[in-house]
């Protein structure tokens, strides 16, 4: 049974055309089920009915034709229930509807299953036969089965359908959803960055050239074999012979009669190369696994390795030829910040990002640029969307292909309209930031994102609130020297000679990996990062934290911010590291001075260049203020012990976010579980700031919420004292906080904290803004 659904699925998944794979899927479950019919529904949520598709069984001059009402019938039964409907006889049901077209008068039993992705409705798989009787629980668990198997599949080829359905103009101004990532539009073509290898993110292309395909193959299979030579004798001096068979094994299979002799039969149906690798490899793999030796099953990876070592030199030649256009989209499967690095001085005007949600590493790194970008995009057929013309809608999540000219007019008005709000907010960029009743709030900048000095005041930031110091570990093949840090960390600080500058310590784990220190962890998030490794390695820390002095000397506003502090041993811990630092640092500018007067002591006063000298390192060498992040929920019950040893918090409400709700801000699965607008969120921040007053202890904010225009009139009704943000919204906080009173934000505050639930906030927190007139804040044109 489980080698039937894998077939039934690799059969669907493999047909480029949509219409041609439902077919063939409705008559393989029919055959496997030994039943009379089975059909398959698709869902338009637009006509808010479900479309006969595909059928072995009914009339085929329905197919395409016969809809059913999301609220009719037993098909809008299991639709709306989103569970199985299993019916002995399907006429007798209250909610039987007789459609004479579909020719079904004879068919009684009924088992139908809806086909959900991401929670969505795609389509409904309908069993039917003519005895009148419940299906089996086997059967029913077979049909439950295939339907949720095929759901991400359907969601796949309902991708490769829109393309090839724009490209022969049937449908218009289809589009794909994903998470609004970092707001703004884009309007331009599709530049997909795909893995190295990686045979599941290969989407089927048919081409004209067949010779260029059979080239490409070739050459690929010549590397591959050379690559598996080569592997083979450099690992002959140090593993046994019998182990080095399987690249024995791997020269045999690539052989002009083996998978190489397949690939080429595959090209001369008309495939692209790496098409024709995909769908050679996957039937190898599926003929393994379908076998009951458990030592066969196993040559299933080893033939998948194969497919991605071709794979791998097949886009080895892609990208020595491939040129970028003077503006393009940027596309992949997981966008990093390398990525970003690399591509955002050559034309990149939007982002795509199958993974991820709306406060992954990502989505932050395009709001810093200013970049729109869309997180979480259903697409797995994603490599078809290169080349595609497309709207990025940065607002709403929505990624338009091949859009017709009325939509593209519509876009360049909001564009329009975007400029022109920008031109308005930065004319309030240098001004102070205070409500028209006189409350003033400090805006500070997050920076270190990039290695782009993103810290420049002309766009209004009293100061820098975070300073990211882990993006120069990670673009390094070793750990920076002290020397290195101190020069880099110095620039920073002289950037706001006369304002504090808060420097956070090394922050990796989790999302965030050093090539030359991997942590491989089953859940990072909630393991070894942040504070917890550099106090485990102090020869790290130290080295950091004397960075930060030294070059702090002569200015005099560096701030340190610990990161991931969830207990009092952390913090002592990490304080007696820091004293220790000072006091090294201390002892050796006075044993440099020594050395320096020695030096001249026959030419000067020797007690009173001792004296200037010890009154020089004690104003230069100052001992900064250090304070910590609250962003695991156990400090917030902590802060009377924590305010006592420490100068002032900071609250990282990414993480918070993530830790009190359960979510993973970068699983794309959940992102839309993922919200700082979530009440519980809003309580935990409004509970914080009100006792962090009572301590008397400074607090401010440094996530992401703060750019929000609606989370700064929260936080600041709140009581925070700073808020910290990318530089492109620091300008657009500052006008909103100047268009609204302190009063209105408090008024807005309390009426937010009595809702229960983060849709009735957004809905509140949005008429709210239209109200005020700043709307366009959330939408472009309002």
């Amino acid at each position: 049974m489980l080698a039937t659904l894998r077939r039934i699925v690799l059969d669907f998944s493999q047909e480029t055309e949509l219409q041609s794979a439902l077919e063939r899927m409705v008559t393989q479950v029919k055959s496997a089920m030994n039943t009379d019919c089975c059909s398959i529904y698709l869902a338009d949520y637009h006509y808010q009915h479900f479309v006969l598709m595909a059928s072995d069984g009914l009339a085929i001059n329905s197919l395409g034709k016969t809809c059913i009402g999301f609220s009719e019938g037993l098909v809008g039964l299991v639709g709306q229930r989103e569970e199985p409907l299993n019916i002995a006889n399907a006429q007798e049901h209250q909610d039987y509807i007789h459609a004479p077209e579909v020719q079904e008068d004879d068919l009684n039993a009924f088992l139908g299953t809806p086909i959900i992705h991401q929670r969505k409705v795609l389509g409904i798989l309908t069993i039917q036969q003519e005895q009148a009787r419940h299906f089996s629980e086997t059967e029913e668990a077979f049909v439950v089965t295939l339907s949720a198997q095929l759901a991400s599949a359907l969601a796949n080829a309902e991708v490769r359908n829109l393309i090839s359905s724009q490209q022969d103009h049937i449908q218009q101004n289809k589009q794909l959803q994903g998470i609004a990532g970092s707001s703004g539009i884009a309007m331009s073509q599709i530049v997909v960055c795909q893995p190295q290898a990686d045979l599941s993110t290969v989407s089927l292309k048919k081409v004209t050239n067949l010779a260029a395909q059979h080239e490409r193959i070739a050459q690929a299979i010549d590397k591959t074999r050379n690559d598996f030579t080569l592997l083979s004798e450099k690992l002959a001096s140090i593993v046994k012979d019998e182990t080095l068979a399987i690249f024995d094994v791997y020269q045999q299979m690539l052989a002009q009669v083996g998978i190489g002799q397949e690939i080429s039969d595959k090209i001369n149906l008309g495939w692209r190369a790496d098409s024709a690798l995909k769908m050679v490899i996957e039937h190898y793999i599926s003929q393994f696994k379908a076998i009951d030796d458990a030592y066969l099953q196993e040559r299933a990876s080893d033939v998948q390795d194969l497919g991605n070592r071709l794979l791998f030199n097949l886009r080895q030649q892609e990208q020595q030829s491939r040129a970028l256009p003077k503006e393009f989209i940027l596309l992949a499967k997981d966008v990093t910040a390398s990525m970003l690095a690399e591509y955002q001085h050559k034309g990149l005007q939007g982002i795509i990002s199958l993974s991820g949600s709306n406060n992954s590493h990502a989505a932050i790194l395009a709001r810093s640029l200013g970049l729109p970008a869309i997180m979480g995009v259903n697409a797995l057929a994603f490599v078809q969307l290169d080349s595609q013309q497309a709207i990025v809608d940065g607002y709403s999540g929505e990624l338009f292909i091949n859009p017709d000219e009325t939509l593209v007019q519509e876009y360049q008005y909001l564009i329009s309209q975007e400029q022109a709000l920008t031109e308005k907010v930065m004319k309030v960029a240098n001004l102070p930031c205070i409500t028209t009743d006189g409350r003033a709030i400090e805006i500070l900048l997050n920076a270190g994102l990039s290695e782009g000095f993103e810290h420049s005041g002309n766009l209004g930031a009293l100061s820098i609130g975070l300073y990211r110091t882990e993006i120069p570990f990670m673009d390094r093949s070793c750990f920076p020297s002290e020397q290195e840090q101190t020069q880099l960390y110095r620039r920073v600080l002289n950037a706001f000679p006369k304002h504090a500058v808060t420097m956070r310590t090394l922050d990796v784990g989790g999302d965030k990996s050093l090539p030359y220190f991997p942590i491989t962890e089953d859940n990072p998030f909630l393991g070894w990062r942040g504070i917890r490794i550099t106090l485990d390695h102090p020869e790290i820390f130290l080295v950091q934290i004397r960075a930060m002095l030294r070059a702090n000397q002569g200015i005099g506003n560096l701030e340190i911010m610990l990161p991931m502090i969830s207990n009092i041993e952390e913090v002592d811990e990490a304080t007696r590291l820091i004293n220790q630092a000072y006091f090294e640092l201390k002892a050796e500018l006075k044993t440099q001075l020594l050395e320096e007067l020695v030096k001249d002591l026959y030419d000067k006063d020797l007690s009173i260049e001792l004296e200037h000298k010890a009154e020089a390192i004690s104003q230069q060498l100052m001992k900064p203020r250090v304070g910590i992040m609250l962003e695991v929920p156990s400090v917030i019950f902590q802060l009377p012990e924590l305010a006592k040893r420490v100068d002032f918090f900071s609250v990282g409400s990414n993480d918070l976010t993530q830790y009190l709700l359960a979510v993973d801000r970068n699983n794309s699965q959940v992102a839309n579980l993922y919200d700082s607008f979530h009440p519980a969120v809003l309580r935990a921040l409004y509970a914080i700031a009100q006792e962090s007053a009572q301590l008397l202890v400074p607090i401010s904010l440094c996530g992401e919420l703060a750019s929000t225009p609606a989370g700064a009139l929260l936080l600041l009704a709140m009581g925070y004292d700073k808020l910290s943000m990318n530089s492109h919204n620091v300008p657009r906080i500052k006008w909103v906080i100047r268009h609204v009173s302190f009063e209105q934000a408090q008024d807005i505050l309390s009426h937010t904290l009595t809702l229960s639930s983060t849709n009735d906030v957004h809905d509140y927190l949005n008429e709210q803004l239209e109200t005020l007139g700043l709307g366009g804040f959330i939408r472009a044109g309002y």
